[in-house]
């Protein structure tokens, strides 16, 4: 494989990981290379250029064979391999011998045009035209292999015939070419057909066939007719050199050109030159391919016809500048030596409708030989207004690394003026000449309901005038007809006025029981009803007796004060009814059928919807465990409690134990509650005996007689439950505290959740250690680690002092 093709292929490599680092070294790590190789899109990148390249996979493993590594390194990146692997470091440094690292680096530092920030839109100039076109893997841009050929393609060795004769004779031959330029035909001998086009193969064998078939003949009468066509095209050798993608030998079709070998190598590179590919064969030049000719007019009039060991250069890149900004096409364009900036401008597609044509800027590296002092190595160049009148690009000559600049018109829109506020089309409008306030408005629409006819603004700005004029009128009536009707001056916004503007906002109070108590912006003439009915409506708990409203008024001193009083309600408030009119929902106090009278409202009332006193839906009590009916029970009276319900659930089973019940509230969050179900039982005024709330549930557990010990102890364990045995009992069963353990701070928790400790007694009154219930659990936990004592952190400290001053009697001492 050739160096250059590899080299390429690692600039595609490297150039996917190699950044800043490259600046400040000479190639990428073997980790950098590793790492590129685990993206498939590098990988199948990489298969690409080495297909493009011509070369098959044996002539890769030849080469590989001839720098001494294993042939098939480097399968597994050739074309129609599976999945790639992590590259080993033997792989890795095969491709930096090949030079697939060196050159990548190279490439990175190559320096870059620098940006032109003062040009609209923000778009940088970096793509260079053209070369985007031959980056093509496919084989849609090859010549066919088999006809019909161009009439004037002249036949070679290798070519192959198809001949047919039809009529009196009945014949098909397919006949190849001869090295020599000569087709055998059966019964009529050699023929010789090099060089010559299908028209005249085809009088060459009217004459030679029509010696055998007399019929044969060129007329509608003749018996015998004859067709030559080619079936098969002969395939060239190629060359393609210099600034290429993938340079090297090629076997294109006999009817390939120029294009067909730049699509098969994979084109030029960055560096290659566009306005000057060469053919040459037999040792001199026979054609210059112009690639712009191609790519903006589309015009191949000098794309050649290649023969085999032609040879096709392309040269090293010539005079490149960028154009970026209003254009067409504002990338990197290659100029010929007396191309003018007009030239430029029509390669980039000429201007779109944003340029500024009368503004157009160069950015240029001056030559050695005219930088006169230091500093003046960059300049700064407008074309002058007068060479661009009308529109016209001058002839303004270019020189290498120019940056063009097409600037773009301004922002700022001119010619109009604003209508704004409380009209029916507010906007901006064109100004035409003459135009009056009244023009203005009529064509905004006209003014709304509403309008405030007091005042009408218009501010103006004035080119002299720093701050902006207001100019004002009025109405003369609500038609919006001005009383003063101005001449409108560019720039003029005009400001109309709604009443509603200028009134406060009033609202309405609705709280209590109805479904969305809020704030209610108040409307003349609203009354009571309306209120609720805006606040969604009754709630099933609303008190249909009466409602309470509180009236802001002038107090007897001065300020205000609130006034309550109620009023009457009844069923016409629900909107929740049956077919026969009735209210539906849960029973509750009955409602008047009587229609209250309507109650209006003012500004600012709150209004109070009461609740039923007493009111409350069902409530809901569970029971799980070891009862003989657990379920979820609904409490018939506000007043039920526990020993109420335990009679309802058929009371706890032999199994149960009541000592060790779980009571929890989930109203305001409340959660465990520490009673004793055994003691609500055996006495109904028992403070355990709670009256039961909705979301309450009570779990009776299954008796356990044993107590466990958890903890700092030599031997976690369950013991048996003996009635009337503390704590101390449970953990000298369980083999006694750890040395670590701490025994004064050790806790019970009992079955129903209720978590007892050691109660240290002061004087001769004994400590309170817990007595664990059946099914309780004891831990002991870890004693907490101790600060050191003073006399322990002194010791260092004296150490370190004694030293010092042994240290100091030796060196007086010396």
């Amino acid at each position: 494989m050739k160096r250059t093709t590899l080299s390429l292929l690692g600039a595609l490599l490297v150039g996917a990981f190699v950044g800043p680092s490259v600046a400040t070294a000479q190639q990428p790590t073997t980790g950098q290379v590793t790492q590129a190789l685990q993206n498939p899109d590098i990988v199948a990148q990489l298969r690409t250029r080495l297909q493009a390249s011509g070369m098959t996979n044996d002539q890769v493993r030849a080469r590989l064979r001839e720098m001494g590594y294993p042939e098939g390194l480097l399968d597994a990146y050739l074309p129609d391999a599976g999945a790639s692997p992590a590259p080993t470091v033997e792989a890795i440094d095969a491709m930096r011998r090949l030079g697939l690292i060196e050159e990548a680096a190279q490439a990175q530092q190559r320096p870059t045009l620098p940006a032109v920030d003062t040009v609209k839109p923000d778009t940088a100039a970096a793509r260079i035209f053209g070369i985007d076109v031959f980056r093509s893997s496919t084989s849609r841009f090859d010549p066919l292999t088999s006809g019909p050929v161009d009439v004037n393609y002249r036949v070679g060795p290798k070519d192959v015939l198809a001949i047919i004769l039809t009529g009196g004779v009945e014949a098909t031959y397919s006949l190849e070419v001869s090295p020599d330029g000569f087709i055998v035909i059966p019964q009529v001998g050699q023929v010789f057909v090099a060089n010559l086009t299908l028209d005249q193969i085809k009088d060459v064998l009217y004459t030679r066939i029509g010696r055998v078939y007399s019929g044969l003949g060129r007329s509608s009468s003749a018996s015998t007719q004859l067709s030559v066509s080619v079936a098969r095209v002969r395939t060239n050798q190629v060359f393609v050199i210099g600034e290429v993608m993938a340079p090297g030998s090629y076997q294109v079709s006999s009817a390939g050109t120029m294009l067909t070998a730049l699509y098969a190598s994979g084109g030029p590179t960055a560096n290659g030159n566009l306005r000057a590919v060469e053919l040459r064969r037999g040792g001199r030049s026979i054609d210059t391919l112009d690639l712009y000719d191609y790519l903006v007019r589309g015009d191949a009039g000098h794309d050649q016809p290649l023969q085999s060991g032609d040879i096709l250069f392309v040269p090293f890149h010539g005079t490149r500048v960028s154009v970026r900004g209003e254009v067409g096409r504002p990338e990197i364009f290659e100029l010929k030596p007396g191309e003018t900036l007009r030239d430029l401008v029509r390669y980039a597609g000429g201007f779109t409708p944003n340029a500024a044509r009368h503004r157009i800027q160069i950015r240029r590296i001056l030559a050695p030989s005219a930088r006169d002092r230091a500093g003046m190595e960059r300049v700064v160049l407008d074309i002058p207004p007068d060479q661009l009148l009308n529109g016209d690009v001058p002839p303004f000559p270019i020189e290498p690394g120019d940056q063009i600049a097409v600037f773009g018109v301004s922002d700022v829109e001119r010619n109009q003026i604003a209508v704004v506020g409380h009209v029916w089309a507010p906007g901006t409008l064109g100004l035409r000449s003459g135009m009056r306030l009244s023009d203005a408005l009529k064509a905004s629409g006209g003014v709304r309901p509403g309008v405030l006819t007091d005042q009408v603004l218009i501010t103006r700005h004035t080119p002299n005038e720093v701050t902006p004029v207001q100019l004002r009128t009025s109405f003369v009536d609500s038609t919006g007809r001005p009383a003063n009707d101005f001449v409108l001056a560019e720039g003029d916004s005009v400001r109309v006025f709604s009443r509603a503007e200028f009134s406060e906002t009033r609202t309405i109070g609705v709280a209590g029981a109805v479904h969305a108590p809020s704030a209610i912006p108040y409307r003349e003439g609203m009354t009571l009803r309306d209120a609720v009915l805006l606040a969604g409506g009754l709630d099933e708990s609303a008190y249909l007796e009466q409602a309470e409203i509180a009236r802001v008024e002038a107090a007897p001193g001065g300020g205000t004060a609130a006034a309550t009083f109620r009023v009457p309600l009844d069923s016409t408030y629900l909107f929740e009814r049956g077919p026969n009119g009735e209210y539906l929902g849960p029973p509750g106090i009955p409602a008047p059928v009587a229609r209250a009278p309507e109650v209006p409202l003012r500004p600012y009332d709150h209004i109070l919807i009461l609740r039923q006193p007493g009111w409350d839906l069902s409530r809901r009590v569970r029971v799980t465990g070891e009862v003989k009916f657990p379920g979820t029970y609904t409490l018939r009276s506000q007043s039920e409690r526990l020993d109420d319900l335990m009679k309802r659930v058929g009371g706890v089973t032999p199994q149960g134990y009541a000592q060790g019940a779980v009571f929890v509230r989930s109203a305001d969050s409340t959660g465990r509650i520490d009673i004793s179900l055994a003691r609500a039982l055996a006495n109904e005024g028992s403070l355990d005996n709670l009256v039961l709330m909705d979301g309450d549930s009570i779990h009776v557990p299954r008796y356990s007689p044993v107590v466990k010990v958890r903890g700092a102890v030599n031997s976690p364990t369950s013991v048996s439950y003996m009635p009337g045995a503390d704590l101390n009992y449970y953990i000298a069963a369980a083999g006694g505290t750890l040395s670590n353990g701490d025994r004064n701070r050790s806790y019970v928790t009992q079955p129903n959740g209720t978590r007892q400790v050691y109660r240290h007694r002061i004087g001769f009154i004994p400590d309170g250690v817990p007595k664990p219930e059946a099914g309780a659990e004891i831990y002991v936990p870890i004693k907490p680690e101790q600060k050191a004592s003073i006399s322990d952190r002194l010791v260092p400290i004296t150490q370190a002092l004694t030293g010092l001053v042994t240290i100091i009697y030796l060196v007086s001492k010396t």
